[in-house]
Parts: C-alpha cells; structure tokens; sequence
C-alpha cells in the first residue's frame, strides 16, 4: 500500500481500538480510492466490517468513527456516505508529499520489501534447443522477465532459470537430423529418422558446420559423429535462444541441463528415494509412482519396461534440486499443453516431505496474430511459425513486450498487429511512450527554474489525481510482484498516462504570471515521468525522451 493508505489504516486501527477496544485483524481495514472523486480521495468499508463484532448498524458505528478521525493531521475533512462507507478529503499537501520522494529516489522509486527477502525460483520459457523460439515462448519470456524484474524490486530473492531439455529422444533426434543434413550437403544419401527435425534452422546449422569442418565427419564412426553433432547442435541451438532472447532484453541467473542431473546421478537418486520412501511400486516391468495417494488422478510411471525414464522423473529431480539450493518457493510458467503435469509434480514434491504450497505453476495460454482482422499462422517470409525476430523486427520490441504482458497470462491472447504497429492513441505502447516524451519536452522547454519546497498550491482536481496515482505505484508494484500479475503495471501505465495527458489539457504548466505555480507544475511532470519510465522498465518497455 501507499504511504498515505498505511497512514489511513494505522489511524483506523488506532482509532477503533480507543473507541471498542477492539484491535482489527491484519487485513481487515481497506482503503480505496473511491470511482466518484466527489466523495473523497480514499474511503474504507470498515464500518460495515465491525457489524460482526458491535451490535449497531453500521452507519451509526461510521458516523461514531468521524470525529476522531476529523483530528488527523493528514486529513482536511471525513464524512459518511450510503450505509457507512467513510470517505477522506486529504491535506493537499499530504498527497504532494510524493513529489520530493520521487525527485529524490529517482529509479529506485517504488522498490519495497514486499517480498521480505523470501527465495523464489522463477522457471520460464525453457524451451528445448531443438528449434527456434516462437510465439508461445515470446508471451512466456516476456512475462516471466516483467514478473522477476517486479519481484526482485519488492525485496524477493529471486532466481531466474533456464531449464534445457537436453536430454532423451528429442535431442538424439537432434543430432541424427544434424548429421543427416550434413551428410547431405557432401551429396550423400542420408535419410532422416522419422521423427527428426525437417526445419530450416537445422539444415542451415548443419551447413555452417560443413563450411567449418569439410568432410571431417563423413568417415567417423556413426555413433561417435551422432554424439558430437547432439552436443553441438544443442550448443548452437541454446547460443541462438540466448541471442533471441537478449534481442527480446530477456536474461536469466542460470541455464541448467537436465543431462547434468543425468551424469551426475541426480536422477537415480531421487528414484532410489521414492523406493526407499515405499512411494513406488513394480507393474508389467515398470516402476511405478503411488501419485494417486498425494492428490494425482492416477498412478504415474517413473521407469518404463525398456529401462528409460518418463518425462516426469527427470523433471521430479529438477525440482528437488532447486529446494535442495535452499529456494522455498518455486514458480514455472508452462505452455498450457503441461496442465495435466501440474498435480503429479505437486503429488511428487509432497511425496518427498516438501510442503504442499512450495510450488506454483502458472499456465500460458494460446496467442494468434490478428492482422486485418484475419488470423496470421505463417511467417511471410519463411512460410513457418513467426518467430520472436521476426516479430520484433516487425512490430519493434517495446510493441512485442507491452502487448504479451498487458493481457492476463491464463487468457488466449489475440495479439493484433496492425495496431501494435499504428502510432496512435489506441496503441497504448505509443500512448504511454508519448507521454514520457510529452514530459520530457515540457521539462527542456521551461529551461532553469526554481525548486520549490513545498506544493501547496496543487489544488486543481486534474493534480490531485494525478497525485493520487503517483502514490500509489508502490502498492501497484508490490501487488503486482506479489499476485504474480505484471498485468496490472500495464492497466497502471494506461491510467498514469491518460490523467497526465488530461492533466496536462486542463492546466497551464508554463505560466510566465505565475512562476511560483509553474515551478510545482514543472516538479508534479518530471515526478510523473521518473515513475512512467519506472513503470515502463517494469514490463521491459522503453521510455523514449523524443517521439
């Protein structure tokens, strides 16, 4: 919450406790700022909440509650409305507090300990190095780069991880599909396996191999040149991700290999555990995970008959191994089509003794490309899935990134294309942007001026709710770190820019005749900018001085 809220609900407390001795639980005071700003600039429903404990009507208790709250300090004036909410007209002065905090603070403006130093593993995009990033992957990358950049700022200690699928079929496809297209390039006859990878990407890495090595591979031992193209198709695979995802200004603590857990044994022991736990048992030559004991819809296999581990068993270790790094919490961020994997992961981690509350997943829902009010499947250029790059090349990355994290994560996305690239005010990416740059203008065209100290005379209604908003970027950051909803940053962004622009219509900022009121004019536009480029740096967008 604000500062101004905090001082409101310690006030209430106090407040009810003198006159009911009745000490309100933590939570139970709320403050809002009310839709009719007629009727206040905050306003609690506390009243109707004591009806539990006081035997009156909750009016009655509201309008018992206004004379000592009329004595704060911070207060011009508290009244009743409707059947007992309280509403608070605020000292002006109070409100205007804001602005030296933020002249002062600056870009760290807003940070808080929300988060209480709390260890949090964030596990996002993790896409396998066998192809190139896509769209699904951008929404995830986008949001799981605003989502740690806001809870880092509220005080977590937070871990951003790479999860690489390196490990099983896919990558031993890899490898073939490598070797083949290689083969290829020196006119050998060379199929690849039925499940490979046909894609571009692949036969232009197997050609950049054969310009570097020649014909080096050709005579080698099949199964020694299978595992040398795995390896290095995976490097060059993970180096291109790596090189999508700076372009696209998102960057991760940690890359770590499920092959890693492989060969260092990670895997076996965790199986070992389970047996020894007595959460396994053998069926049909499979070893089997008694999951529906710990909330799973069925039993799930950990080994199947041939000796090979399921998807799930590797990525139980993974889990473990993050808790076993001292992380308390962990969150993924999974493609919807990883739903179902949800209560097995949650039913193993409970299995072994962790608490039931340690892991979260968020689900990524589907995104079409909307243009000319017609769905967009292929790339243009390539005929294949548009890409990041290609999308960022497109649209620009400050579009790409605003429009994945405006909308809910657990909603399909319509991402329209015509409209992230118009400049206009129904782009809310320009809309906001024009904004900064507006401010930045206004700032260099009033040249040197004198700060003041004090804003006493910022009483036009378009000021007061602008200053209400300012104040309340702190509670909209940590709310946001702490819901996991960057989301609400971009409804916040929207909000800050349109009552500055309304703002900016309705008061003269540069009054030759009165220098005094232009002066705190001037400090009330270089606050809103310093949070609106802060705000902006939350989801990953730039904040340009020029338009």
């Amino acid at each position: 919450m604000s500062i101004i809220e905090e001082k409101l609900v310690n006030a209430i407390t106090e407040v009810i406790q003198t006159t009911y001795n009745i000490t309100p639980t933590p939570g139970m005071v709320m403050i809002e700022i009310p839709k009719d700003t007629r009727n206040g600039d905050y306003s609690t429903n506390i009243a109707m909440r004591l009806k539990k404990y006081i035997d009156q009507n909750p009016r009655d208790i509201a309008l018992q509650l206004v004379e000592p709250l009329n004595r704060l300090d911070i207060v011009e004036s508290v009244s009743v409305a409707g059947p007992g909410f309280i509403n608070f007209v605020m000292k002006k002065s109070i409100l205007a507090d804001c602005i030296k905090t933020i002249l002062e603070q600056t870009d760290t403006y807003g940070q808080n300990n929300r988060g209480n130093g709390e260890k949090v593993l964030v596990e996002y995009v993790s896409a396998n190095p066998t192809g190139i990033l896509h769209l699904g992957h951008a929404r995830g990358a986008a949001w799981g780069d605003a989502l740690t950049r806001m809870m880092k700022a509220s005080g977590y200690d937070v871990l951003r991880e790479y999860y690489v699928n390196d490990a099983g079929a896919q990558i031993d496809n890899l490898g073939k599909s490598l070797l083949a297209r290689y083969k290829q390039r020196f006119g050998v006859d060379a199929q690849l396996p039925e499940d490979g990878y046909y894609g571009e990407d692949v036969k232009k890495i197997a050609e950049d191999i054969a310009n570097e090595y020649g014909e080096k591979f050709l005579d080698m031992d099949e199964t020694e040149s299978i595992e040398w193209f795995k390896s290095e198709g995976k490097k060059r695979e993970l180096k291109r991700i790596e090189n999508d995802l700076d372009l696209f200004r998102v960057h991760f603590d940690s890359w770590i290999s499920e092959k890693s857990f492989t060969d260092a044994g990670k895997v076996e022991e965790v199986v070992e555990t389970m047996v020894n736990k007595g959460l396994t048992y053998e069926k049909d030559g499979a070893l089997w995970f008694k999951s529906s004991l710990y909330g799973d819809d069925k039993d799930r296999v950990l080994r199947k008959s041939d000796g090979y581990y399921t998807y799930l068993t590797p990525d139980i270790a993974n889990h473990v191994h993050k808790l076993e790094r001292g992380y308390t919490h962990l969150v993924n961020l999974w493609g919807a089509d990883h739903h179902g994997y949800i209560p097995r992961m949650k039913a193993a981690l409970s299995a072994l003794g962790y608490p039931a509350d340690c892991l979260d997943v968020d689900i990524i829902q589907m995104v079409r490309l909307i243009e000319d009010g017609k769905e967009v499947k292929m790339s243009k250029r390539t005929g294949n899935a548009v890409t990041i790059r290609e999308l960022c090349e497109d649209i620009g990355v400050d579009a790409a990134r605003y429009f994945f994290v405006a909308r809910a994560l657990d909603t399909h996305l319509d991402f329209d294309l015509g409209l992230a690239r118009s400049e206009s005010n129904d782009n809310p990416v320009y809309y906001a942007q024009y904004a900064h740059a507006r401010i930045c203008s206004i700032i260099n065209g009033a040249g040197e001026y004198d700060h003041p100290s004090h804003y006493d005379l910022l009483n036009d209604p378009h000021e007061v709710e602008l200053l209400k908003l300012l104040n309340e970027f702190t509670n909209t950051l940590s709310d946001c770190a702490a819901t996991r909803s960057p989301n609400k940053m971009c409804n916040y962004i929207h909000k800050l820019a349109a009552t500055f622009h309304s703002f900016y219509g309705a008061c003269k900022v540069n009054d030759a005749d009165n220098k005094a009121l232009s002066a705190q004019r001037l400090d009330l536009c270089k606050a809103t900018g310093i949070v609106l480029k802060n705000a902006l740096h939350y989801i990953g967008v730039s904040a340009p001085e020029h338009m």
